[in-house]
């Protein structure tokens, strides 16, 4: 009777540990991915910035669609080193700061005329993002070839007629991973290509020197603006 009790005490114990374990785990949920992405403060004030501008936004800055495209990209690759070639009244800049606020990361913008400058400074103060920008007040054609790499993120949304020549000066500041886009381009000429000014072309031989350049993935977002997205890739894969 002794002997029969003692192997039934260990399966008993086993059974009721067994029953705690199911009770347990049953009362345990996976976290929702939004719970594990809370939205802060920072996120409201940038968010309720740019809701309150939403049908505000002119001279020659990118629209929504293409701001959430350049922000969703940023963060999925964790990019911290961004330089923006055009400022404007800064729409784009907010975008790519807010999206920097979540890597840890800073801006660099340029933008050569003083009013927009001075527009898109306020902005970033009114929407909390100030201290993840570095926004210059000067001439890209003579600010961007002086810039110090690496870079991890580039964003041109400035005189198109230049857009070869920013790319070419920023590809080798580029780690390799980065991203350069590009505002107003398509894959085609059709549209906003043609000759420009100061001898060089517009954004269709832009697009001829994305798609001739080894080294690069590049793929065309049409639901905006249109915007051109080229990843370094490592030396001997393309």
């Amino acid at each position: 009777m002794k002997r029969s009790q003692a192997m039934k005490s260990p399966t008993w114990r086993t059974a009721v540990a067994l029953l705690l374990i199911i009770v347990i785990a049953g009362s345990i949920r996976p976290t929702p991915a939004a719970a594990q992405d809370q939205e802060t403060d920072l996120d409201r004030r940038v968010r309720a910035f740019l809701d309150s501008r939403s049908r505000g936004w002119r001279d020659m800055n990118v629209p929504a669609v293409d701001g959430q495209k350049i922000y969703d990209i940023i963060v999925e690759h964790e990019y911290t080193r961004a330089v923006e070639i055009g400022t404007s009244t800064g729409h784009s800049g907010i975008w790519i700061a807010w999206a920097l606020s979540k890597t840890g990361g800073k801006l660099i913008t340029i933008e050569i005329d003083e009013r927009r400058h001075r527009e898109a400074t306020a902005a970033f103060e009114e929407a909390g993002l100030s201290e993840y920008i570095d926004a210059r007040l000067a001439n890209a054609h003579e600010l961007v070839p002086q810039l110090e790499g690496p870079f991890d993120f580039v964003f041109s949304d400035a005189d198109k007629d230049w857009y070869t020549r920013y790319f070419e000066w920023m590809l080798p500041k580029l780690e390799v991973g980065g991203c350069f886009t590009a505002h107003n381009v398509r894959n085609s000429s059709s549209r906003y290509g043609g000759r420009g000014r100061g001898g060089q072309s517009g954004t269709g031989a832009f697009v001829q020197a994305l798609l001739a350049t080894e080294g690069l993935d590049t793929t065309f977002f049409t639901s905006g603006g249109g915007l051109s997205i080229s990843y370094k890739l490592p030396p001997g894969i393309f």
